[in-house]
């Protein structure tokens, strides 16, 4: 059945700026890391993904090695692009990265320029398009020169392979000397893809503060800390989530969710009902509540999944009690 997107797409959608650039962001964007490979059921990441777009979600974020099996989000992506949404891509922003293995052979990992621009083109093959909108290192290199892994960024947008150029995963000090390579390029980087939530707050010393000053934007992954920030683990570890299953593929892992941690999200689970929202509702806000913060990237195995995270657009502002609590509790 051919699709339509609904005509009140844009009206509930909160749209941010990313950096200083001329690009705005969905407050909540969709990630492709789970739930579309080949393992997982097609016609399902179809409804996601037309859920999502009808929801105001125009980002959609991939890499090369989404799956499992590598490739294979893109594959299927690229089928459910050219079927609906192809008439969309200028309504779209579509990421996607490259830095983790591949493919075997020394050139199929990290950062080299003959990895990254051959991973493009895989990439935009296997997903049917001309031109990604944000192409991302996805992880430093501590063996490839900055400058090699920078120029191949810089390279592929003046080839029009990718509108912006993005980083994932570096750390305040090498991320401040990526930008600066780019911006004396002539490819200013656009933004910063990190690891953030209640659980995991790194960012918070040092890469915010030199995100804010330098005008690039951030859209942070795992903001739920791979599901353990939702109901899902307040009574322990259900035998069809993802730490029981050891699906691999940066899954939760069983031994990650210790009975200190359950603690913790039980009683954040109280706060967040006591601000009249889900625990996941909660986490996603409080991710949202920083102006740095561009965009939150969310997962979903279903699409009323998608439906419950776009809850937390309604209040992502907290008090200071509300703050000093949380503080509390993660001690």
């Amino acid at each position: 059945m051919s699709y339509t997107a609904s005509a009140g797409r844009y009206q509930g959608m909160e749209y941010r700026r990313c950096g200083k650039s001329g690009l705005k962001l969905p407050a909540v964007s969709l990630g492709l890391w789970h739930n579309f490979g080949h393992i997982d059921n097609l016609e399902n990441a179809r409804n996601i993904l037309r859920l999502a777009f009808d929801s105001g979600i125009t980002h959609f974020d991939l890499a090369n090695n989404y799956g499992p099996p590598p490739g294979s989000a893109e594959e299927n992506f690229g089928k459910i692009f050219a079927s609906d949404f192809k008439k969309y891509r200028d309504e779209l922003i579509i990421s996607t990265k490259a830095g983790w293995a591949m493919w075997d052979g020394p050139y199929g990992d990290w950062g080299s320029k003959k990895y990254l621009v051959a991973s493009l083109d895989q990439s935009l093959k296997r997903m049917g398009l001309e031109y990604v909108d944000i192409y991302y290192h996805h992880r430093p290199d501590p063996e490839t020169p900055l400058e090699e892994t920078m120029g191949a960024l810089d390279l592929v947008v003046r080839q029009g392979k990718a509108l912006y150029a993005g980083i994932s995963s570096y750390q305040p000090r090498e991320a401040a000397r990526a930008f600066a390579i780019l911006k004396e390029l002539g490819t200013p980087c656009l933004i910063h893809q990190p690891r953030y939530s209640l659980f995991e707050r790194w960012i918070e010393n040092g890469l915010l503060d030199l995100l804010g000053d330098e005008g690039i934007g951030c859209i942070p992954f795992s903001p739920l800390a791979q599901g353990l920030l939702t109901d899902k683990y307040l009574q322990g570890i259900p035998k069809d989530s993802r730490a029981a299953s050891g699906r691999g593929n940066g899954a939760l892992e069983g031994v990650a969710v210790t009975q200190a941690k359950l603690e913790k999200v039980k009683k954040l689970n109280e706060l967040a009902q006591n601000r009249g929202q889900s625990l996941a509702q909660m986490s996603l806000a409080w991710v949202l509540k920083d102006p740095r913060i561009s965009s939150v990237l969310i997962g979903a195995s279903k699409p009323e999944q998608v439906t419950d995270s776009l809850q937390c657009l309604k209040n992502y502002r907290f008090s200071e009690q509300e703050l000093k609590k949380i503080g509390e509790i993660l001690q």
